[in-house]
């Protein structure tokens, strides 16, 4: 999940709100966790070999580190800094995103992760539209699944890159065009250089950053507010509606949550590439459990801080803050030890980087591998192209960041569900069920582009507005799968032709 809640953040950040006297201790930690980044990517580089290393770490990643990328990929900074402030404004409603996480878990690993791995030992495969193409026996398929990766992907970096920037910008006062372009340039150097391989492990150093931080400052969150009970009974006193069941937000609203959330997450492509890269699918029943716990770490942040600020308002401990996005740093800033908010500050970064990098590896895969399959070419050096293409979307992703303003928010949201409406359906579904064709998948890739992009260009200048409770995103996704499932079935007698045997083989496995 990324963010136009992060630039809300920082721009609090840039606004001075970090007193003089803690530059030196937040910056002196972010300077750690660089050069921590700095090592990892020296080791990737020694070790990143072949385009197969380069795009997914040679297939030899191991459980533990497959989840915490997993975890690290998926969250993003939204569990920082969004996700508190979206508890602070709607309550328990905010919840709704998140609860469908184990049910998520379980059906990436069984639904997606098993098949993804076993397509990997019966085909070359590098990128989710390899998944596709093999899937229906279609270059246009994939090259279609490519070309919606990339649109989203460009999105998606501007959006965390311009985050970066004005984090970093926070942290060291360079001025936020510097600051964007030398945040640009960390994750350009580890990215190219060590590939995937780079950005596995620095996920995993993230997302245990991410994990103990947000253990220890859910510790202070209870402390600040007398306990749970206290929390409770504070803002019950004031806004019990908050600790309702859908908390300020409509049934359909938090409904919808949790059916986009929990559905559009296995079309996510960033965490479903990681799948190919699991060195052994046997370990597979393990993943569910360890993801599950990683994001549960992870998200007491995510209700605790956003919870502990309401009441601390209500109660007059805390100003009113001026936005929502303010709830994290405020209480950071406010209510816990310097090192900790230091430490914290740092994982919003880390989380930011986890995430580009990601985005860098699929979007140069797609330019790499999955455009060129779509015209019957063949790349000669994937190796060399793929760092090539990471440079280039990587550029034109700071530049949009740097000169978009309010478009790049658009652009994040948009990345989200393009991916759900294009790729759930395609992927998710027609890895499980064989009588998926060829024809229902292009059709619902290409009705996820058309709906995706014109609803939210329409939503975003102001043409109309959904009713309370609908997004675009759930329309997209709804209207891909119907088609989907119809074009499949008038097309039903083409089904077996459709389906090679060895990628039936997978399928019946």
């Amino acid at each position: 999940m990324v963010g136009p809640h992060l630039t809300g953040m920082a721009h609090l950040l840039q606004a001075g709100r970090i007193p003089d006297h803690a530059r030196p201790v937040i910056g002196g930690v972010a300077l750690v966790y660089f050069v921590v980044v700095a090592v990892i990517g020296v080791w990737a580089t020694r070790r990143t070999r072949s385009a197969s290393d380069f795009f997914v770490a040679g297939q030899g990643i191991g459980l533990f580190p497959l989840a915490m990328a997993a975890m690290a990929a998926t969250l993003s900074g939204f569990a920082f800094i969004g996700g508190p402030g979206l508890v602070y404004t709607v309550g328990l409603g905010a919840v709704f995103i998140v609860l469908p996480a184990a049910l998520t878990n379980s059906m990436g690993a069984w639904v997606l992760a098993k098949r993804l791995r076993l397509l990997a030992e019966v085909r070359e495969m590098i990128t989710i539209p390899d998944a596709i193409g093999a899937r229906f026996q279609s270059p246009a398929a994939q090259g279609l699944a490519g070309l919606a990766i990339i649109l989203a992907v460009i999105g998606y970096m501007a959006t965390n890159l311009l985050a970066l920037g004005l984090v970093v910008d926070a942290t060291f006062a360079w001025g936020l065009a510097t600051s964007i372009w030398v945040g640009t340039l960390i994750v350009l150097a580890y990215s190219v250089s060590g590939g995937i391989l780079a950005g596995i492990y620095n996920d995993v150093f993230q997302g245990l950053l991410m994990a103990a931080a947000s253990a220890l400052v859910f510790g202070y969150a209870l402390d600040s507010g007398g306990g749970l009970a206290g929390i409770s009974r504070t803002i019950l006193r004031h806004e019990a509606a908050v600790l309702g069941p859908w908390g300020t937000l409509s049934p359909l609203a938090a409904l919808s949550f949790y059916f986009v959330f929990g559905l559009g997450s296995l079309g996510q492509p960033h965490v479903a590439h990681k799948f190919f890269m699991l060195r052994d699918a046997r370990k597979l029943k393990w993943f569910p459990l360890l993801m599950t716990c990683a994001l549960f770490l992870t998200l007491l942040l995510f209700v605790g801080v956003g919870l502990a600020m309401k009441a601390l308002v209500l109660s007059g401990t805390s100003p009113a803050l001026r936005t929502a996005d303010e709830a994290t740093p405020t209480f950071l800033l406010r209510f816990t030890p310097l090192p900790l908010a230091a430490v914290v500050f740092s994982a919003v970064a880390a989380a930011i980087m986890s995430t580009v990098n990601s985005f860098m590896s699929i979007g140069a895969a797609a330019f790499t591998h999955d455009l060129p399959v779509a015209f019957g070419w063949r790349v000669k050096n994937e190796l060399r192209w793929g760092r090539i293409w990471t440079v280039v979307l990587t550029l034109v992703a700071a530049a949009v960041a740097q000169a978009s303003g309010t478009l790049v928010s658009f652009l994040g949201i948009f990345g989200w569900g393009l991916f759900a409406s294009t790729l759930v359906p395609s992927l998710a579904i027609g890895l499980n069920w064989q009588g998926a064709t060829r024809a229902g998948a292009i059709a619902s890739i290409a009705t996820g582009l058309v709906i995706t992009l014109g609803l939210e260009s329409l939503a975003y200048f102001k043409v109309f507005t959904f009713p309370s409770g609908v997004t675009a995103t759930a329309i997209a996704l709804v209207a891909s799968l119907l088609v989907f499932l119809t074009g499949s079935w008038l097309t039903r007698q083409t089904a077996a032709a459709t389906l090679a045997p060895d990628v039936r083989a997978v399928m019946e496995a």
